[in-house]
């Protein structure tokens, strides 16, 4: 009898910066996706504009220029079809696990992006995923308002690793800091 070989699983640390709260109103600008503990390995787009409504002081955080974007971007269709080919071809090392902080906000624009775009995501039919402040609380036992990323950071004593708000940067961060709190025990 064969036994099937079984993959490990790769984190795949993903942020998303939009120019609003909600996918569909507002759009999805660019976003970043980097494999913890291999995080040299890692994706990156800007995308076009799919709607005309945008929030200034959401632009203001991640320093994008919609009108560069909306001239110079790939469309979200093509956006989203290089990403799920990237992640695609990480199944011959693992299999592929959705992970942000928070899920809530970046797992909405991704599976909402990959729904309306390719009608399917690489991440399951629910776009499911791992949430930084979840694992935390529940490998700490700490209280919610004790998961905020910063302080996840000093716990783990991470320093000189900033939040940019660039969205490459932002997941190579998030990987970082994932990779150390799979390590971490409660002393």
């Amino acid at each position: 009898m064969n036994k099937e070989t079984i993959l490990p699983e790769i984190y795949i640390a993903t942020d998303v910066e939009a120019d609003g709260p909600i996918p569909g109103d507002y759009s999805m600008l660019s976003f970043g996706m980097a494999i913890v503990g291999m995080d040299h390995i890692n994706f990156y787009t800007e995308l076009k504009p799919i709607s005309e409504n945008y929030i200034e002081k959401a632009l203001e955080v991640s320093g994008l220029d919609r009108n560069k974007l909306l001239e110079e971007a790939p469309t979200a269709e093509e956006a989203m079809q290089a990403v799920n080919q990237w992640i695609n071809s990480l199944r011959k090392i693992g299999r592929p696990v959705f992970l942000a902080s928070p899920a809530v906000w970046d797992g909405m624009f991704i599976h909402w992006y990959f729904m309306k775009y390719l009608k399917k995501s690489p991440f399951g039919q629910t776009g499911s995923g791992i949430d930084l402040r979840s694992y935390w609380m529940g490998k700490t036992g700490c209280e919610w308002v004790d998961t905020q990323k910063g302080k996840i950071k000093y716990n783990l004593n991470i320093e000189g690793l900033p939040h940019t708000h660039h969205a490459k940067e932002d997941a190579i961060e998030l990987a970082k800091i994932f990779e150390k709190a799979i390590k971490f025990s409660k002393k």
